[in-house]
């Protein structure tokens, strides 16, 4: 079976990972999912949250959001509304997990490593590609301050679903919205999961079907950690 794009079940859409798109931060990429793009940032301070103060360990943080034209239809931005959105709270803090569900925070030491990501256009899988670049993003940062062993491993993450009945990977803003089961996967590079968000969308899925969408995730995400390597690896210009 094929899909509106051309693409097998199994297959992921075209992804590029641009390190050092932007001078200013101490790290960041431009990730191209399909037509999904994200701007990743990361910035290192010299501080820590009070609780942390004297602890001789780090913090790792995220913020997320869509800019205006993003999508089809204008979206007004958060700060004019005065009040972030429940789902906009949920993504950031769901990329702020998933970094640091690889990191070392005393290998950081007393510093906070700030990530911000911004969707400059969205067509499905906006959250996945923002946690895999973060991630690269903080790789560069943390290696331009020689403090590279504050990441154990890397951590990626991917969408699949089941649309029409057929399991499939990385899906578009036209799958996700008429899957019968939306499921986004989280995973360190040794392969241990570090986050399922699973929904049945109309019928519930069987624990089979939940494997073989997890087997699934996992071929995907083998396939963008090698793209994020590639970037994170790459000399500074």
């Amino acid at each position: 079976m094929s899909r509106g794009d051309g693409r097998q079940p199994a297959e992921l859409r075209p992804l590029t990972i641009e390190p050092d798109y932007l001078e200013q931060p101490h790290g960041s990429v431009l990730v191209t999912q399909g037509k999904t793009i994200v701007l990743c940032t990361a910035m290192i301070q010299e501080e820590v949250p009070r609780w942390l103060r004297n602890s001789g360990r780090g913090w790792i943080t995220a913020e997320y959001s869509l800019l205006p034209a993003s999508t089809g239809d204008r979206v007004e931005r958060e700060a004019a509304r005065g009040k972030q959105q429940g789902r906009t709270v949920e993504i950031q803090r769901l990329i702020g997990r998933a970094v640091r569900a690889v990191a070392d925070f005393r290998a950081l030491g007393e510093r906070t490593l700030w990530l911000d990501c911004d969707v400059l256009q969205a067509d499905g899988g906006t959250r996945c590609a923002a946690i895999s670049g973060a991630y690269v993003a903080g790789r560069r940062a943390l290696d331009h301050f020689g403090l590279s062993r504050a990441f154990a491993d890397s951590v990626a993450a991917v969408s699949v679903g089941v649309v029409d009945g057929v399991p499939m990977l990385d899906l578009d803003y036209a799958e996700d919205s008429n899957a019968d089961t939306d499921m986004n996967v989280v995973m360190t590079g040794d392969g241990r999961l570090v986050e399922v968000q699973a929904t049945a969308e109309k019928d519930p899925f069987t624990r089979e079907r939940l494997d073989e969408l997890l087997e699934l995730a996992e071929g995907g995400i083998e396939r963008i950690a090698r793209v994020q390597e590639e970037a994170a690896d790459a000399p500074r210009p």
